[in-house]
């Protein structure tokens, strides 16, 4: 059965999705050879919902969240807006102002701040840069509040007031985290997009961050403002812990999508035992660990069979001829009457 997500009332819905890069670099680089770094990607995330991207470096997760804010282009596919009056909005389409306000509207934290915060720039500037030229904050008024609401997003985020007029280089990792995520929420977003936000930082700290995310959604949740997350990792763990939807990507495909307690619980597809393993928190099959280290087909290769063919341990012959296309299992798919609550796995056994 061929899935296709259900839109209604979802933040933001992609169906389709397809981005591939030239495999050679420079401009005298021969053509024809190309990486399918997202392809064929279909998911939507509701409102209020923390949705996780889950998979190994360089399968695609990124990727696919920079085409949703069109750091990228996208090749082909949808992507579709509903913003809090239900107004629908195609993504790829929107231009000047559109573009700038959904771009208000949805925001991007990075997975290193120490890059992506202007080390020229004080706190207070790099929070505020944004809103100063936003159609919203437009007015000596407007400006004239930006200071009191840059303090208080700090202290939300466990900042202080008085780190208003200090530079990003004068913080720790997990601090200048903190001030990316400021950033972010500053301008009341519908859509925050966390592209790997802990896997930099130190597990100590990783938890403090993750935390500190789980109290901002909560605080949101209880006072009415609604944010949705696009949580993107590759520790499954951690996305079970913090996320009320996984799909588990793997060379720029969905294997599995599931709530996260279904996919904790029982995770199906043998690349989600694999992640699984990697991180110790399931015993796992000992074919799969000796295949683990096996390359599989690269992103150039167009075949029709499964894309983890090559290092699943259960494979038959059907699964190099035929690719498999996601389809709904178990009681938690046939009995779903909507699609936060369906298990769905691209695998034929």
């Amino acid at each position: 059965m061929n899935v296709r997500p259900n839109e209604n009332n979802a933040v933001i819905s992609v169906t389709n999705l397809r981005k591939s890069f030239n495999l050679e670099a420079g401009f005298f680089a021969s053509l024809g050879r190309y990486v399918h770094a997202v392809n064929g990607v279909s998911l939507n995330i509701g409102r209020n919902e923390t949705y996780g991207l889950v998979g190994e470096s360089g399968c695609g997760k990124t990727t696919t969240a920079r085409l949703l804010v069109r750091m990228y282009e996208a090749d082909e596919g949808e992507i579709t807006f509903r913003d809090r009056d239900g107004k629908l909005e195609d993504v790829r389409n929107l231009k000047g102002r559109d573009f700038r306000r959904y771009r208000e509207r949805v925001k991007y934290i990075f997975q290193d701040p120490a890059r992506s915060l202007n080390p020229r720039m004080t706190v207070y500037e790099v929070l505020t840069s944004g809103a100063r030229w936003s159609m919203k904050r437009r007015g000596s008024a407007a400006r004239a509040i930006l200071r009191d609401e840059a303090a208080a997003i700090l202290e939300e985020v466990g900042l202080s007031a008085a780190d208003l007029e200090r530079r990003p280089a004068e913080f720790s990792g997990g601090q200048r985290q903190r001030i990316s995520i400021a950033r972010g929420l500053f301008m009341k977003p519908d859509l925050l997009i966390c592209d790997e936000v802990v896997s930099a930082l130190d597990v100590s700290i990783q938890g403090q961050i993750l935390n500190l995310l789980l109290d901002l959604r909560r605080n949101r949740e209880s006072s009415s403002q609604e944010l949705s997350f696009l949580f993107i990792a590759h520790d499954l763990k951690v996305a079970c812990y913090f996320c009320d939807r996984i799909g588990v990507m793997y060379q720029g495909v969905i294997m599995e999508e599931a709530p996260a307690a279904e996919i904790w619980k029982n995770g199906i597809h043998p690349y989600t035992e694999l992640l699984f393993s990697s991180v110790g928190g399931r015993a796992h099959n000992a074919a799969e660990a000796a295949k683990s280290n096996t390359p599989g087909k690269t992103f150039t290769e167009t075949g029709n069979g499964c894309a983890f063919v090559a290092r699943c341990p259960y494979a038959q012959e059907r699964c190099f001829m035929e690719k498999p296309e996601l389809r709904m299992v178990g009681a938690a798919g046939a009995a779903a009457a909507d699609q936060g609550s369906r298990h769905l796995v691209r695998c034929w056994n």
